[in-house]
């Protein structure tokens, strides 16, 4: 496909269409006549060789292809927007422009806030938006990358994407603050006979890997789509969760929960800002990296860690 033959305004026009599903709509969306909306939906449909909308009654709606393209034209157009407003130099005092981030509520809460601070303090007219992460990351990685700003999420989970180390964490175990069966320190079999509370996501996949590896088959009573959940879940029962330490110790005073370190040596945990590499030389993007690191290098770190 020659793309300079193109007119990179029929994915705004495509966009809008398939949103819509109606002309007039799109149209008035977009900022174009009727005729001149028709006009575009005629060289998409000649493009794409496919009705895109067809007439359904009274209404339109997508095609097979018009489905596929729904989600890939918004990818496209958010891709084109960071694309030509990236900036030769940016001065953060002065500019108005969001950022947005996927992250777990992990990251959001041990990291997210700080950073938020640390932006509304010297950039006023910055804005932070987080985003849960979805759950085809590893799968889609670059298609979801190229539609935000970063990506907070460790190491060991996704690869070959610029990123910048922000702090380490460890794994520990949370269980009820007046638990009948455990004492002060955790055993292999503790693991294997207690119920579980687990994170029902992928990022904890190296440290569940390595419960594998150990032959512990957790007995999975609850799961939940939230690590901030987990303390709250443990709290009162005889189950127990795996979770990062700087949370378990910043809900700890909250949820009526011990912490306690694994009876084996954990993999650790390092968390990093990933991104796509259409963002590698935008100033406001380079600025934004740099107040990340700048925050994480001012972290306290993990309580006993070397």
């Amino acid at each position: 496909m020659n793309l300079a033959r193109l007119d990179l305004n029929l994915v705004v026009a495509l966009r809008a269409l398939l949103e819509e599903r109606n002309v007039t709509r799109a149209g008035q969306r977009v900022g174009l006549s009727q005729p001149a909306m028709s006009a575009a939906l005629s060289r998409l449909r000649r493009h794409f060789d496919d009705d895109l909308l067809a007439r359904t009654g009274g209404h339109y709606e997508l095609t097979a292809l018009g489905q596929v393209l729904l989600d890939r034209s918004t990818t496209a157009y958010d891709l084109l927007e960071r694309l030509f407003s990236s900036q030769a130099s940016f001065d953060p005092t002065q500019e108005k422009r969001e950022f947005r981030l996927m992250a777990s509520d992990y990251a959001v809460a041990v990291f997210g806030a700080e950073l938020a601070r640390a932006v509304h303090a010297s950039a006023p007219g910055i804005r932070l938006r987080f985003t849960q992460t979805p759950t085809t990351v590893v799968d889609e990685t670059g298609l979801l990358l190229s539609a935000a700003d970063g990506l907070l999420m460790p190491h060991g989970i996704i690869s070959d994407y610029p990123a910048t180390d922000l702090y380490e964490d460890r794994w520990v175990f949370l269980v009820a603050e007046d638990h009948p069966d455990v004492g002060d320190h955790l055993t292999r079999k503790d693991l294997a006979l207690l119920p579980w509370v687990t994170y029902q996501r992928t990022y904890d996949a190296p440290a569940v890997r390595q419960l594998g590896m150990l032959g512990i088959e957790p007995n999975v009573e609850v799961s939940a789509d939230s690590f901030l959940a987990l303390p709250l879940l443990v709290a009162g029962t005889r189950r127990i969760a795996l979770v990062q330490e700087r949370l378990a110790r910043l809900l700890a005073p909250v949820a009526a929960v011990r912490v306690l370190q694994p009876p084996y040596e954990a993999v650790p945990l390092r968390e990093a800002l990933w991104w796509h590499p259409v963002h590698t030389h935008d100033a406001a993007h380079i600025w934004l990296r740099e107040t990340a690191a700048r925050v994480a290098a001012g972290m306290a770190p993990v309580p006993g860690a070397q």
